[in-house]
Formats: structure tokens, sequence, C-alpha cells
């Protein structure tokens, strides 16, 4: 399993180079690697079909209980096999769509890295694995979308695209998170057999953060709009990413954790309002669209909207349709989405008021759209009927929900008599260019889809017992038989579903041939446009980015005081808040009982520092320095720290040396700094040493024994033969810590001397 999903990462890099050899060639040459992962997963079907959950798992990061486990069951295998199956004929009809374009071999590159993120998204089971796969389908997704990054249009979609589904993606770790830890482990099998987590009091955060992942990924109101705007991207990969895998990749998580966050109230309602409102919204615009791939791209708004709601329901007969929806949906979405391509590149246009009367020029492409339009319709005897009919059933006794539901295809019916009637059977338009048929490589992967949208439903039982059944089972939790019939007879919830799907069809042709009216719904919603997502989505971002040029002005403004001010008041309220959270500090008994002599060398050392900030001499201010470094020499040599205050003296004499040294160079000490200023830094210091203070006396106050002043006094001579125990700390057991300090020092020194140099040359010349 691994394999077959590191196979579509590994050829993805090298991809680019076979298209440099193969050329034209090169999408027929790369699409055998998915006709390969298709074959390897079509295997498991008599297996699945029986019921089997197969496993996989190698380790990863076993300390955090992180593994790369894979889950095929019905729901991943189904998911798989559309992805691998249309992902091959999107490769080839890639090629025939973009033959010219120089850079090509960097998009097959795109999609391939893209189909193996989704395998391996729909495949895992691990919680954080399915989280690294999720956000690759995200990046790869914006690299698509944003191909041609040379119009501004594109590169505004991939980021909205982007921004949107990133900031899903956030609230869905937090949410994975939450789940792992209410239900012990991050493998999604085990939570699948704990069953449902409804009674954990962390059910409702888990809830909400994952359905904010899978909603701005599936394109659920309000964050509906970033996918027609994602429509900028070339059809081929409109026709892979945006209808038949990456925006279902939101449902998919949604089906994969029905068994352990479906069934409760709050599920339910969430679902089925979202799920019907964007059904809803995302029909009433499409048929507002004159551009071809808007109107799909809104009808698939209106699909994915239609599965959340069915999985809301949350029944049996409602999981069935969904698996049943799904399937039909990525048949007959991905072959339109391709003719419209074809019909782009035929005609130079994809506007339905300039074309019409198709049939003639493009006979094969128009067999493949009408196939697959009558599906999106929900005619007999294509599998888009059975999947309408499943959807009807399964809301009969819900009156609001299956009201929806009909609106909802009445607006899809209106749509395919757009995208197919009238481009394919109206009046001749007048495109910018005369049609022609497309080529082999662009009408076949529709044709293909189209036709087996047809076959599908003739073998529906076929396709129920093998597929849709160990799918549902999957999404229930439980093994289920289902049943799947083209036909079902006209009795009971059957005959009600009929007559709904009648009705359906009569209203979208009416619907269709009154659509002059429509532009008047366009007039009458655009002053509701400047409060719709898409422009409050605007105004966020807008809002983004002058808080961060606002932050940057204050924060970020080039100078080093600030910064440091900013660094060390941070610190200090952070900490200070933190010290006044934990145990009150105890003031040591014996703090009084202080020696003549130490108490000299404190008010000597208070009166050098009272020097340092108030003499106007460098010579004197450095002489002051070296006071402070001598007592706190003293003071180790009062405590018994003989080695150290041997160490502070030869460091401060040095370093006093090293200042006299310099400072004969540096120019007259002036004060530019004003009162306030120097009041404010003196606030900042004080503060800093009473926040020091106040972590002395809470260290001082602890009961706490230090194991490794015994352990180095104990194997300073054993271990490293040497009797000075802090020469031995910093020479043997921290080492390289030491090493680093000694190259940090060594290369400032260079730094230093270079700049000497540089600056006598200068002088010499």
């Amino acid at each position: 399993m691994l394999t077959a999903i590191l196979s579509g990462f590994s050829l993805s890099l090298v991809v680019p180079w076979i298209y440099r050899v193969g050329r034209g060639s090169t999408g027929w040459i790369i699409a055998l690697l998915p006709l390969t992962l298709l074959i390897y997963f079509l295997q498991f079907l008599p297996i699945i079909g029986s019921g089997q959950v197969l496993t996989f798992s190698y380790p990863w990061i076993p300390s955090l209980d992180i593994s790369l486990s894979f889950r095929l069951d019905g729901l991943s295998l189904l998911f798989a096999l559309l992805i691998c199956g249309i992902g091959a004929l999107v490769l080839v009809y890639a090629g025939g769509y973009m033959g010219a374009d120089a850079q090509l071999g960097r998009l097959y590159a795109f999609l391939l890295l893209f189909m193996a993120a989704m395998v391996g998204l729909v495949t895992s089971d691990n919680l954080i694995s399915l989280f690294v796969f999720w956000e690759l389908t995200t990046i790869s997704s914006y690299l698509l979308i944003g191909y041609k990054h040379n119009y501004e249009q594109a590169r505004k979609a991939a980021l909205q695209g982007l921004l949107v589904t990133g900031a899903g993606g956030l609230a869905l770790l937090a949410g994975m998170v939450l789940l792992a830890i209410a239900g012990g482990t991050t493998e999604i099998s085990a939570l699948l057999a704990q069953g449902s987590l409804a009674a954990h009091p962390l059910y409702l955060p888990i809830l909400v953060l994952i359905l904010i992942g899978a909603f701005t990924k599936s394109a659920q109101v309000p964050f509906h709009f970033w996918l027609p705007g994602a429509m900028e991207a070339p059809t081929p990969i409109s026709a892979y990413l945006h209808s038949a895998t990456m925006v279902k990749a939101g449902v998919y998580l949604l089906a994969r954790l029905n068994p352990v966050l479906g069934s409760t109230e709050v599920w339910q309602i969430t679902l089925t309002s979202v799920g019907s409102a964007t059904m809803l919204l995302g029909g009433f615009l499409a048929i507002q669209q004159t551009d071809l791939k808007r109107i799909l791209a809104y009808t698939t708004v209106s699909a994915l909207g239609a599965l959340v709601s069915l999985i809301g329901i949350g029944t049996t007969d409602a999981l069935k349709a969904a698996v049943v929806f799904l399937i039909g949906h990525a048949l007959y979405k991905g072959a339109l989405f391709m003719v419209a391509g074809s019909i782009d590149q035929a005609t130079g246009s994809r506007d339905i008021s300039q074309l019409g009367g198709l049939r003639h020029s493009m006979p094969i492409t128009m067999a493949a759209g009408g196939l697959a339009a009558f599906s999106m319709a929900g005619l007999p005897p294509l599998f888009g009927f059975i999947a309408k009919e499943a959807l009807y059933k399964a809301k009969l006794e819900e009156p609001i929900l299956i009201s929806a539901a009909v609106l909802g295809n009445v607006f899809v019916v209106a749509a395919a008599g757009l995208v197919f009637v009238r481009v394919f059977l109206g009046k001749e338009g007048n495109p910018p260019q005369r049609a022609y048929e497309a080529p082999l490589s662009m009408w076949l992967g529709p044709l293909i889809l189209a036709v087996i949208g047809l076959l599908v439903a003739l073998f529906s039982v076929q396709i129920g017992n093998w597929i849709v059944g160990p799918a549902t089972s999957a999404v229930i939790g439980e093994t289920k038989t289902v049943e799947l019939l083209l036909w079902a007879g006209i009795e009971g919830a059957a005959g009600q579903a009929l007559a709904l799907s009648v009705v359906t069809i009569a209203l979208g042709v009416g619907l269709y041939l009154g659509r002059s009216v429509l532009s008047r719904f366009s007039a009458m919603r655009a002053p509701l446009a400047a409060l719709g997502p898409t422009r409050l989505y605007q105004v966020a971002l807008d809002g983004m980015l002058n808080l961060a040029r606002l932050q940057t002005r204050i924060i970020q403004n080039g100078s080093l005081q600030r910064y440091l001010l900013m660094s060390i008041g941070s610190a200090v309220l952070l900490v200070s808040f933190a010290l006044l959270r934990s145990t009150p500090l105890r003031i040591p008994t014996n703090w009084i009982d202080i020696r003549f002599y130490e108490a000299l060398v404190a008010v000597m050392m208070l009166a050098a520092i009272a020097v340092i900030v108030s003499t106007r001499s460098r010579l004197t201010a450095v002489v002051a320095i070296g006071a402070v470094g001598y007592g706190i020499a003293l003071v180790f040599l009062f405590y018994g720290g003989a080695d150290l205050a041997m160490t502070q003296f030869a460091i401060e004499s040095l370093t006093v040396i090293l200042f006299v040294l310099v400072i004969y160079r540096l120019p007259t000490f002036n004060r530019l700094s004003g009162m306030a200023s120097r009041i404010r830094d003196a606030i900042v210091a004080l503060s800093v040493g009473t926040l020091m203070t106040t972590l002395t006396l809470a260290v001082v106050s602890q009961n706490s024994e230090s194991r490794l002043s015994e352990y180095f006094a104990e194997n300073s001579w054993p271990l490293a033969s040497g009797r000075n125990v802090v020469n031995v700390i910093l020479v043997d057991f921290r080492a390289l810590d030491t090493l680093g300090e000694i190259t940090v020092l060594a290369l400032a020194a260079v730094g230093i001397y270079a700049l000497i140099r540089l600056r006598l040359d200068k002088e010499q010349s």
C-alpha cells in the first residue's frame, strides 16, 4: 500500500524530464501509473465486498503514537477507484487540451502530486497522517489553481482557495488533536471500534472544529465562494480537483467519522441545514451563470450540499443515497467539465450566449455531453436517475428536506439544459472561431465516464453488491445489505420518489424554457453581493493586511532599542503573571544574617552601578563595570567558589583592559537620550532586576534536591581525571556546548578583525 501511494509522489518528481522526451505522448505514458493503481485497487473488490477490512501499518513516530497506517474498506476503496480512474483520464485529456503549453510537464507533476495526496488521504488510518495528506491536497490544489500564474485572477483564486481551506485545515488539526485525546488514540480503526464519542465532554468542540475543516474543503455555505473562483484553473484541473476528488475530501471526512461523531441532534441539525442551504444556493446561482465552467462549478456546490445533508440524516437509506450520489456525480461532472474544455478549445468561448448548434461539428463530444447532462438531470436509464431516486427516498419522511431536495434538483435540471441543450441543440451561435471535433485524447475521457454512467445503471445490482454496499457499511459502522435497482416499481416509497422525479423534470424544463427571467434575479440579488461571503472574505483579507502593515510599522521599525524594550517588557509581564499565579514566595529566615564584609561588597557594587549610570566619562564607566565584576568574584569567593572567583577575576581584568584599549578610538561621549527615555529605561531595568530577584527567591524557597551537583562531584575525577569540577563540566560534560561558544567567539573575533583591517586600509589609502 505504501508503495502504491509513494509511486505517485515519485513520478511527480521526474515527470518534467519525461515530458522533455515524450512530449505529446507524455499524458498517455504517465496515465499508466493511475491505471495500474486502479487495477491494483480493483483486485481488492472481492475481499472488501465480503465484509473484510484491510489495514497496513508502517512505523513513523512511535513515541507519539503516529504511524503511516492505511485502511482499505468499502469507503476508502470507492474513493481510491474514483481518484485513480478519473486521474488516468484527466492526464490523457490534459495532454490534448494543453499540448502547446511549454509548462505542461509542471502541470503533470502537480496533478500527480495531488493524486497521490488524495489516495493517501482516503486510505489513511491515522489522524495525523490523514491531516498531512489533507494539507498536501491543499498545497497541490493551490499550485494547480494558480497554474496560470501570469494572470492576476488565477493568483487571486489560488490564494483564496488556499486561505479558506488552509484556515479550515488549522481548525481540523485542533479537532483531530482533541479527538485523539478523547478517544485515547490517533488510529482511526481504534476510534471506529470504540463507537460514538457523543457523551464525551470534548464532543462539542471536536465536532465544531472538524465541521469547519470539512465545510471549508467541500465548499459549504458560507465557504462556498472559493470553488467557483477556482475555475480560473485550466479545465483538466477543474475536472479533476473540483468535481470528482478534492472537494469531496470534506465529504469523505464526514462519512469516515460518522460512526464516531454522528447520530447526535447537533450533528443532524447542522449537517442537514448547512447541506440543504448549500444545495439550494448552489443550484440557484448555477442557472444565473453564462460561463459553462461556472455553471458546472455551482452545480458542484449544490451536489456537495446534497451529500452533506444526506450524511447528516444518518439513516441507512440516506447513507446509501450519499454513496450512490457521490459515484453518479463524479462520473457525470468529470465528463461535463471535459466537454466544457473541448468546447472552449474548439470555439474559443465558454459563454453559452455565444454557443449553439454544435451537434453538427462536435458529434462525439455531444454524445458524451448528452449522456452526462442527462445523468446530471436524473433521467433514466442513467446512474444519475438512481442517485436522485435514492436521495428522494432518504428524505421522504422530512417535509422540509424533501422540499429543498426537489427545488435544488429543479435548478440542476435547468442547468443541465443550459450546458447541453442550449449549446448542442440550440440555434447556431456566434463563437469567436469555427468549431471542430476534439481530438481523441480530449473526447475519450468524457465519453468513457459518460458510458460508465450508463453501464453502472444497467448493472446496478452488481454495483450495489460490490461497491455501494461495502461503502455504505463503512459509513454506518456496521455491515448492511444494500439493494440498488434501476427500476424499483411504482409502489410505496419508490412510487413517491418516482412521482417527485417527474415533478422535478417538469419544473426543471419549465425553468429552462423561462430562463429569460433569470436576468431579473441576477439584477435583484446584485445589491446583496456587497453583503455576501465573497465581499466579507475580501474585507477580512484587506483588514488582515492592514493590521499586518500597522504591526510592522510599530514592531518592525528598525529600532534595536525598541526591539529590546518589547522583548524584555514581554518577558517581564509573562513571567510576572506566572509567578503571581504560583505558590507564594517564602523569604529565607536568615536573610538578615549578613556579615560586615558582605555588606561592604554590596555597597561597593551599588556605588559602582550608580557611577556607571551617571558618569560622562567612558574610562570611569569601564572601571566601574570592572568593580562590579570584582564584587561578584568576591561573592563567589565568600561562598566557597574559589575556582569561579578566579575565572571571574581573569575575565573582568581582560575585559577592562580590552575596553581601555578600544575606547580611545570612540568619539566623544554625548548624552543623546532625553529625560523621559532615561526614566523609561530605568523603570525597565528596575523591573528586570526585581523579576530576577523574585525568581531567585522562588528557586531558593523550593525544597529541591540537586542530583547533578553530586553526580559531577563524584564523577569529575573517575570519568574525566579532573579535580576542578567547573573545568570538567565545561570541557568534558558540556563539551559540545563549550565548543559552540568557542566557535561563536571565534567567528565574532574574525568579524571584528576584518572590520578593523577594513578601516585601517581606508585610512592608509
